[in-house]
């Protein structure tokens, strides 16, 4: 087996958990030597229904948008930092930092300050880690046909974009779906023909393309899109089909990984997002939504005994003959990032 690139998946991607104080909360994302300065924090509370928070470097930490709705940019309330280890938060917000609220933050790694890329027919600004094959791009929509600059060198697998100086969707483009498929991170809808979103287009190696739908490039409008790369012991995007079983489908990944991040696609349901730091051990039971506000398991009919799996060395099992994970015959798509590569992980 060769050597994985990223012998430590925490060095690029972390889920941290921390509760809030109501006044400055510093948060770090590892320990010393095994920690980062994050270009992406995805914070949501765990213990209440409030909003997702999505702040990076790329469009400036006063800045933050919500998976769980439309939303344009909002100023960040209080001072947001980013540190060489984590980030501060000067702030009570309900949303990430309330007195006693336990919470999350997903820390992703990019590639610091953002330069300009010209590969494509719009010009973007990219802040990207060809190492772990993440990008931030921002660009402003012209409405027709056009290319954006990614700054991965190699296609990316999933894209999640937003408008951010107007409301609007979150369109995902995810390699299992295909080029010409709406599906939005915010909204439970089955996958279904869009083909304006992504102008029926693969991304290439530099770049990623657009049609002439609104959500991806409306005239005049700053955009914002998260692309991935799949990285071998590291990330991986795919899909399998359930088999609506407590005994579900594996899936191999190559990994143990610390992100799980599901959506079924051919039916309508939640997004569910299934961490390491949350589920220290099996089975994994507590899930949050992108797409929603709630609090933990918070979803309609959701408990922490549905929806469960098993996360292994190598991938992750389900053990639910739920629907929103593992219908029988349903398709579902995963993105995953790595606590440790096959080769260094161990059985939790």
């Amino acid at each position: 087996m060769p050597t994985p690139t990223i012998p430590a998946g925490n060095l690029y991607m972390n889920a941290t958990l921390y509760t809030g104080n109501g006044t400055s909360s510093t948060v770090l994302n590892g320990v010393s030597g095994q920690s980062f300065q994050p270009d992406l924090v995805w914070i949501k509370s765990r213990g209440t229904a409030n909003q997702h928070n999505l702040i990076d470097s790329v469009r400036g930490v006063g800045f933050r948008l919500r998976s769980d709705g439309t939303n344009a940019d909002e100023a960040t309330p209080g001072t947001f930092t980013l540190n060489s280890n984590g980030f501060t938060t000067t702030t009570s917000n309900v949303s990430f930092n309330t007195n006693g609220d336990p919470l999350v933050a997903w820390n992703f790694k990019a590639g610091g300050t953002a330069v300009t890329n010209t590969s494509g027919t719009i010009s973007s600004q990219v802040s990207a880690n060809t190492t772990s094959g993440f990008s931030i791009v921002t660009y402003t929509g012209t409405g027709a046909n056009a290319t954006v600059g990614h700054g991965l060198g190699v296609a990316p697998s999933m894209i999640i974009a937003k408008r951010r100086s107007t409301t609007g969707y979150w369109p995902v483009y995810h390699i299992s779906l295909g080029n010409n498929q709406g599906f939005f991170l915010n909204l439970t809808n089955a996958v279904n023909s869009q083909p304006n979103l992504w102008n029926s287009t693969t991304p290439t190696s530099s770049v990623f393309t657009v049609g002439t739908d609104t959500e991806t490039n409306a005239s005049g409008t700053t955009l914002v899109a998260y692309c991935w790369a799949p990285i071998a012991g590291y990330s991986a995007f795919g899909s399998y089909t359930g088999n609506g079983s407590t005994d579900g489908p594996f899936v191999y990944l190559g990994f143990r990984p610390r992100f799980v991040l599901i959506k079924a696609s051919s039916r309508v349901d939640d997004w569910k997002l299934i961490d390491t730091s949350r589920d220290t051990y099996n089975l994994s039971t507590q899930k949050l939504y992108p797409n929603l506000s709630a609090a933990e398991n918070g979803s309609s009919g959701e408990t922490s005994a549905t929806n469960t799996m098993d996360i292994l060395s190598n991938g992750f099992k389900l053990r639910t003959s739920n629907s929103g994970t593992n219908e029988s015959a349903a398709t579902y798509i995963y993105a995953c990032f790595a606590e440790n590569p096959f080769k260094y992980a161990n059985a939790r």
